[in-house]
This record gives C-alpha cells, structure tokens and sequence, in this order.
C-alpha cells in the first residue's frame, strides 16, 4: 500500500527555541508554531481559530533557528508527521508532531520579520538540511522576503524565488544571451 506523509506550515513561532545537542554530537530544537485559520460559518460570521504545533528540528537546521528565530517570528515549515508514544503511570500516551526537513525563515532580511528588533544573528544563515551532513541547501534570500534554509539547492521543488536581474543590480549586460 502506498503512503504519503507530507506536511507544511505557515506560522509564528510561540517560544524561543532552545538549542541542544544529543549525544552524538546533533543539533536539536523543539518550537511551537501558532498558525491561523479563517473561514466563514453556515451563518456568515467569520471566524478565526489558532492551532498550535509543536515541531522538531535537527541538524544545521536546528542551529539556525536557535540563532535566528526568536518567538513571534514568521516562518515556514516543509516536514512530516511523527507520532510518538509513551507510557506514564500504567497510562498510554501519544502526541502527534511535525519533524522538520526544510525550514523557510520568513520577513525582513535585516530582522526577524518584527517591528523595531534588531537581528540575533549576524550576517545570513548558512543553509542546512535535516538529511545527511552531506546534503546542504541553497543559502539564498528569495523575493518573497526570507531565507530558504534546508533540502537540496539544486531542487526545483526545494528552492523558491532566488535572485532576480534586478534584485542584483545589473542590467542587460549582465543577461547571458
């Protein structure tokens, strides 16, 4: 039987992310994520409901968003689902959260998408991937206004957006044909 387990979000970040390192060595981070829905009832009202996710993030990865991601800031979040079991008290429990593969840091290049807070970081992230410490991704700020950190570079499907002619200053010289 075939099986599909895709899952992607926009939202704002609920806590600042605390960075940590398992004992191999890896970079792990856990954020909550609060992304809004509106729609309109039977009745016409609209209405508007918050759901909050908590997501996983490894890697090089994880290390940025504990350098860059502060809480309320806007991002976007490709992964997929995890379900993780555990029995406390002779009781079952289970949670359902999203293991991040590609991680887009969203609003302003200078800041973190906040009004009147200054960068965390300095300079850009360098891109990273939840794969194999050989696999890294693009490390370009898109034109939508956000850094794409995760999957691979070359990928159609991972990179979005990229440099335009005009978002590097050049003109028709710079066209290569």
């Amino acid at each position: 039987m075939a099986s599909f387990n895709k899952v992607i979000l926009l939202g704002n970040v609920t806590r600042d992310p605390e960075l940590r390192y398992i004992a191999n060595g890896t970079a792990v981070t856990d954020i909550g994520l609060a992304v809004n829905d509106r729609r309109k009832t039977a009745t016409g009202e609209w209405v508007e409901e918050t759901t909050f996710v908590d997501v996983t993030l490894w890697g090089r990865t994880a290390e940025i968003a504990g350098e860059y991601v502060t809480k309320g800031s806007p991002l976007l979040i490709d992964g997929r689902l995890k379900l993780d079991t555990w029995e406390k008290d002779g009781k079952k429990n289970s949670k359902l959260r999203v293991v991040c593969d590609r991680m887009q840091l969203l609003g302003s290049r200078s800041g973190e998408g906040r009004p009147g807070e200054a960068p965390r970081g300095k300079g850009r992230p360098a891109a990273a991937s939840h794969g194999s410490p050989a696999q890294t991704g693009g490390d370009d700020y898109d034109q939508s206004g956000g850094y794409d950190v995760g999957g691979p570079s070359d990928s159609p499907s991972y990179h979005q957006g990229g440099d335009s002619v005009s978002s590097r200053g050049g003109g028709d010289d710079d066209i290569p044909f």
